[in-house]
């Protein structure tokens, strides 16, 4: 992933509009009369067709709504007349059902050992850069454990010409849950090595892959115990889960982003068959023992419900690693996505680590040989599975509910 991310107002590749969940729009807002809460806020743009415009149009409304919102009187703040009955009084029933998300209980329990485990099975096959054989070794295994789970899995494999003309044969994982679903979502992760250590002060050291334990094996080690969770207690929204090759073989000092996101780029144009996920979460550095979860900025951009829906589902599990403010924006995987394959998709990433841009010594190992199981910590990895979790089994069957006729 880079921090200076590619023009993101040029019109997408895509001639397929993004197919919606209609995750309505969150609005945060304090009423003169109340407390500071959370309004569901139906606008008179669709979301669809809120994605449609470039990121500088939906950059602007975006500042103008909130401040519109403030209004009492457009948005029917609670104990205040303009809502309701008799001597100001206000019904609260439908409030009550709309703004409180449903409760956890119930849900299947996320193994954050087991994710833990997960990423370990990873680094112990060595470096896992394209062509490698910790590569083979990890495309194996994808296979073997996700065949096991998965309705459908099969590797979507790929060519590429790299640097000084070296043909990389590179290997998505696609595994489907419930595949006729028509509602779907997309996890995806990158599981590849970086195959240069470039920011490791000792320039000897430089040219060698990193671990990867947190930057490739922490997202698809959470994405296996999600996998497992699926298998054991099936319910109705369809899952795509998709492991991409080739993240991080990139080098921004040679062609920026060029070859960076191979695998996302290349699944984005060859999408599988059937119904486009209405919207997806990458996974990208999401094990480390103090990680902290900003909202990244092109996550806002591009998907700006699912980000603040996904946060304060996060305050509701008491879920410490999300943090409630904007983040920097990184190029990642879900720009392709965003871009070319118009599945709205957010980045939950420990954006801190790139570049370094951390005060804590021991986080300092981004893209180096420090990139071990050293740094990962099976909380962080369970905060990160208990909210897909509760995404899934939770947040999506009470938006279906909810749109269905009275």
């Amino acid at each position: 992933m880079k921090i200076t991310s590619p023009d993101l107002d040029s019109d997408s590749n895509s001639s397929e509009k993004p197919n919606l969940l209609s995750l309505r729009v969150i609005i945060f807002a304090r009423c003169a009369a109340s407390e500071t809460a959370f309004y569901h806020v139906s606008t008179p743009i669709s979301l669809q067709k809120f994605l449609e415009f470039t990121v500088t149009q939906r950059s602007i409304i975006l500042r103008i709504l909130p401040i519109l919102l403030l209004t009492p009187i457009l948005i029917g703040c609670p104990n205040t007349p303009q809502n309701g009955g008799e001597d100001g009084k206000t019904d609260t029933t439908k409030s009550a059902t709309t703004n409180v998300l449903p409760d956890p209980a119930g849900m299947p329990e996320f193994n954050a050992q087991s994710a833990y485990d997960y990423v370990a099975k990873q680094v112990s096959f060595g470096t896992r850069e394209p062509n490698s054989p910790g590569a083979k070794k990890a495309i194996a295994y994808f296979l073997e454990e996700l065949g096991k789970l998965a309705d459908t899995v099969y590797p979507q494999k790929f060519t590429h010409t790299g640097y000084s003309g070296a043909v990389l044969n590179l290997t998505n994982i696609v595994a489907r849950f419930n595949p006729e679903a028509k509602v779907r979502i997309l996890l995806c992760a990158h599981w590849d090595s970086r195959p240069r250590a470039d920011m490791e002060q000792d320039e000897s050291k430089q040219k060698q892959a990193i671990p990867a334990a947190n930057d490739g094996a922490s997202g698809a080690g959470v994405l296996l115990e999600i996998a497992r969770i699926l298998k054991e207690t099936p319910q109705g929204v369809g899952v795509d889960i998709v492991l991409f090759d080739g993240e991080d073989y990139g080098d921004s000092d040679i062609d920026d982003t060029a070859q960076y996101f191979l695998g996302a780029k290349y699944f984005s144009s060859n999408l599988p068959p059937g119904t486009k996920p209405a919207f997806g979460i990458l996974l990208d550095m999401v094990g480390d023992k103090e990680a902290e979860f900003a909202m990244e900025g092109n996550s806002l951009d591009f998907a700006y419900p699912v980000v603040v829906k996904l946060w304060k589902a996060a305050s509701h599990l008491q879920l410490p690693a999300f943090k409630h403010e904007r983040g920097g924006v990184i190029s990642d995987d879900h720009i392709p996505l965003n871009k070319v394959a118009g599945i709205p998709t957010i980045d939950i990433i420990d954006i801190d680590l790139v570049g370094h841009n951390t005060l804590n010594p021991r986080r300092k190992y981004w893209h180096t040989l420090g990139d071990t199981m050293d740094n990962i910590g099976a909380s962080t990895l369970g905060q990160v599975g208990k909210l897909l979790v509760y995404t899934i089994y939770k947040l999506i069957p009470d938006e279906m509910n909810q749109q269905q006729p009275a």
